[in-house]
């Protein structure tokens, strides 16, 4: 950690330069002698990616930032805002710390936060930084956090932990066993120390292999923000053996979207089916991750197209976690049929369809765009439909 980068003259720099090309700046050099070019360059690089990700680090003076890469890989604002107002209590320790941006969003709601951290830049980096913040109940501990709790004989109201995934599994399914810390092994060790534990992995890890590989599961908290899943949130508590709670939840900037459901009654659950009828619903993608697509057409009371569609339909507007349309009109996947409409630009989307979006807009020549919605689709007669629709 350079303090020179908090020189006012390098601040200043930086912000001036928060929009410019990094190349031209590496040309040119930072001519600053106490930091290096790189380490300016680093700096821009990282701040400028909390622009919108952590507002409230981007706009307060004097934080110094790490490498962008522990930007990208911690929590945003909106996200861990969420968590903290998910659980609370007197104490807590983060095994996994990071940039510390979950932490900073827990001290709001407990007395007393431990912020374990084994990078010892990033943990010297962090401390700093909760002063420029002026957060006063959060304790930075250089060290791993399980060896820590190994070691310790203190007890929490809750354990928080984030896993990195050691290898790039490319998109496959991928277990908690392979990543850092691997929780399934010290599970145990961890509920000595607290009777309630939340586990943060990616959207990648399939719901139904953390659940085989963790105990305890009460809760699963998937959250998107603006319809992009961004994470898994696992809630355990020790001896816990009932029924997981899946509670889905789409952020917005001004709103939230949620749903919520019990994990083994989506087994059992069968829809109702329908053709199109007035109006059609498109699930937000906290909800397609869940796997409730049964549980939605039975407590929103709305149709299902097909087994396989997951889009909905009713005969009255109601209230949906997720894009509502009105429905114009149904017309069958025929070329002659689209032709007769004369769409020339619209917005496609398709679902258990046998033909991709750019196909179907080379082979129509439709261009992206407008206020009409093309649904290509399946029906509940195995028949291929487009749905006309506008938003509502």
């Amino acid at each position: 950690m350079n303090k020179s980068i908090l020189n006012i003259e390098i601040q200043n720099f930086i912000d001036k330069n928060i929009n410019s090309d990094i190349t031209s700046i590496l040309l040119k050099g930072a001519a600053f002698p106490s930091v290096k070019t790189k380490e300016v360059i680093e700096q821009i690089e990282a701040k400028k990616r909390c622009k919108k990700k952590l507002p409230i680090w981007f706009k307060t003076e004097n934080i110094y930032y790490p490498n962008k890469l522990n930007i990208e890989q911690t929590s945003s604002e909106i996200t861990a805002k969420y968590k903290s107002e998910i659980i609370d209590g007197k104490t807590i320790v983060d095994l996994t710390g990071g940039f510390g941006v979950d932490c900073f969003y827990f001290s709001k709601r407990f007395k007393r936060v431990e912020h374990c951290e084994i990078n010892k830049g990033l943990s010297k980096i962090v401390a700093y930084n909760y002063k420029q913040l002026e957060v006063k109940n959060i304790t930075a501990i250089n060290t791993d956090g399980i060896e820590y709790l190994k070691t310790a004989q203190t007890k929490y109201a809750w354990i928080y932990v984030d896993p990195s995934r050691r290898h790039d599994t490319k998109g496959k399914v991928f277990f908690l066993k392979d990543c850092l810390p691997n929780v399934p092994e010290h599970i145990d060790m961890l509920f000595k120390h607290s009777k309630n534990i939340m586990i943060k992995t990616s959207p990648l890890l399939d719901i139904s292999v953390g659940i085989g590989e963790l105990k305890h599961v009460k809760a699963i908290h998937v959250v998107a923000v603006n319809n992009e899943v961004k994470e898994l949130l696992w809630i355990l508590e020790n001896d816990f053996s009932g029924s997981i709670s899946m509670q889905t939840v789409n952020l917005k900037k001004n709103s939230q979207e949620h749903f919520s459901f019990v994990y083994d009654d989506e087994k059992d659950a069968n829809s109702a089916y329908s053709l199109p009828l007035s109006y059609l619903y498109e699930p937000n993608s906290a909800i397609l991750k869940s796997g409730g697509f049964h549980t939605v057409s039975l407590q929103l009371k709305v149709f299902k197209l097909h087994s396989h569609s997951h889009l909905y339909t009713s005969k009255t507007l109601v209230d949906f976690p997720g894009r509502r349309f009105k429905i114009k009109g149904i017309i069958p996947y025929n070329k002659k049929e689209i032709k007769k409409l004369s769409i020339t630009k619209a917005n496609i989307t398709t679902r258990n369809f046998p033909v991709t979006v750019e196909q179907i807009r080379k082979k129509l020549k439709i261009k992206d765009g407008g206020d009409l919605y093309l649904f290509f689709t399946t029906d509940m007669n195995e028949q291929k439909v487009i749905v006309v629709a506008t938003k509502i």
